[in-house]
């Protein structure tokens, strides 16, 4: 098994922050994945940036209750812990 998969196998069931080609970030819990990095994420929230008159602002949009992630759009997985080693 490979670095990435021992890392997202030892992080399953916990938060992740998954980012994305189109430059937007979905933050939830990483139930489970395959080999192509399709990912099933529950509590799913999508955040972007919003230029507004004040400046750019962080906008969450809620998903839904369980997403499916396309691993072909994904470009990076972070969790909440950083590196995930011990």
């Amino acid at each position: 098994m490979s670095n990435a998969m021992q890392y997202l196998t030892k992080n399953m069931n916990g938060n992740v922050l998954v980012s994305l080609k189109n430059g937007s970030w979905v933050r939830g819990i990483l139930r489970a994945f395959d080999n192509h990095l399709n990912l099933i994420v529950d509590n799913a929230e999508e955040m972007y940036h919003v230029q507004t008159p004040e400046g750019v602002q962080l906008r969450t949009t809620r998903l839904g209750k369980r997403i499916l992630i396309r691993g072909d759009t994904v470009v990076a997985i972070s969790t909440p812990g950083g590196s995930g080693e011990e």
